[in-house]
């Protein structure tokens, strides 16, 4: 076990998690809502808000999936030592970590008809988080809201299409964190509604 992995965790993890976590339901309760998240502080490339929501969430019973250049040995180490989350492969995560272009949406459990939370959360970092791009109905939204969202919106667009299946995605860069969980609707952008 590399030394990396014994540091990066929080402090005072009964009242930085319970921070944490409140921004993190914030998040997931209010679509195109960006946060900051603060504590967390693993190897890189992972950010120290993608750091925070792991040490928040992940914990032995919960299986986490590291996707492209975030499966390290830095961060394997990490994450085992500060969460004791088991890593597994991609059907089996509770949470997948990774950029965009290296997450396989079509190898996640979307859940089933029984048991719809038994379903991945996708934790997607990304160079930076903002609020214009795709527009945001839905629970938890007023009118609507806007994020810009990686990739071709249909993705967003088919996995909503399944609900109370699919997934729920966070979207993380540096301290920031902001969330789609798959009950919202998501449509392009059109300038008059900027």
């Amino acid at each position: 076990m590399q030394q990396a992995s014994l540091a990066g965790g929080f402090a005072d993890p009964p009242h930085q998690s319970s921070i944490a976590f409140r921004a993190i339901m914030q998040v997931m309760a209010r679509p195109g809502r960006i946060e900051t998240i603060t504590g967390g502080a693993a190897p890189a490339p992972l950010s120290g808000a993608a750091s925070s929501v792991l040490l928040t969430l992940a914990d032995p019973d919960t299986g986490v999936h590291l996707a492209g250049a975030f499966d390290t040995r830095a961060m394997r180490d990490w994450i085992t030592f500060q969460t004791g989350a088991p890593l597994v492969g991609a059907p089996a995560a509770q949470f997948v970590l990774g950029a965009w272009a290296d997450i396989d949406l079509t190898q996640l459990a979307i859940g089933t008809a029984e048991y719809p939370d038994r379903s991945a959360t996708v934790i997607v970092e990304l160079p930076a988080l903002s609020p214009e791009g795709a527009t945001l109905t839905g629970p938890g939204i007023r009118d609507r809201a806007t994020l810009g969202l990686p990739g071709d919106v249909g993705v967003f667009q088919r996995n909503a299409a399944l609900f109370p299946l699919g997934v729920d995605f966070m979207f993380t860069s540096g301290a920031q964190i902001a969330a789609l969980p798959r009950s919202t609707k998501v449509s392009q952008c059109t300038s008059n509604q900027r």
